[in-house]
């Protein structure tokens, strides 16, 4: 067993490579081979998102906090709240983050597939950010 503080690990800035705006990473349960699972608390600003990425394993997000938009690649940009819990499959393209008003807060969890919970693409341009939900 492994008892992990609250507050025993530094909060870290989201890498401008992967978000845009003002984004805080907490990673309180990451894990050791030969588990794979792992995840954060990430806390988006109004206006802060991912890049578009896929996960090989698919990912899982808990919002706990606020408000924020969620959108797969081909799909319509759909509003996430406190309680909601969005599942991308593997490989699903895809990016999330807070509305352009308001934060948001969710817990992300992932399991690694040869080392690597995630793959990065391009940035959400902010036209496409901005646009009408469908």
């Amino acid at each position: 067993m492994n008892i992990q503080r609250n507050a025993s690990k530094a909060s870290a800035t989201g890498s401008a490579d992967y978000f845009t705006g003002s984004v805080r990473i907490d990673s309180p349960f990451q894990t050791s081979g030969p588990a794979r699972v792992g995840g954060a608390i990430v806390t988006f600003e109004p206006g802060a998102r991912t890049a578009w990425h896929t996960h090989p394993l698919g990912q899982t997000i808990i919002i706990t906090s606020g408000l924020g938009w969620a959108q797969r690649d081909g799909g319509a940009k759909e509003e996430i709240r406190p309680g909601d819990i969005v599942w991308f499959e593997p490989g699903e393209k895809h990016w999330h983050g807070a509305t352009d008003k308001t934060a948001m807060t969710h817990i992300a969890i992932a399991e690694s597939l040869n080392g690597s919970p995630v793959d990065w693409l391009e940035k959400v341009a902010d036209d496409d950010y901005l646009a009408e939900r469908g």
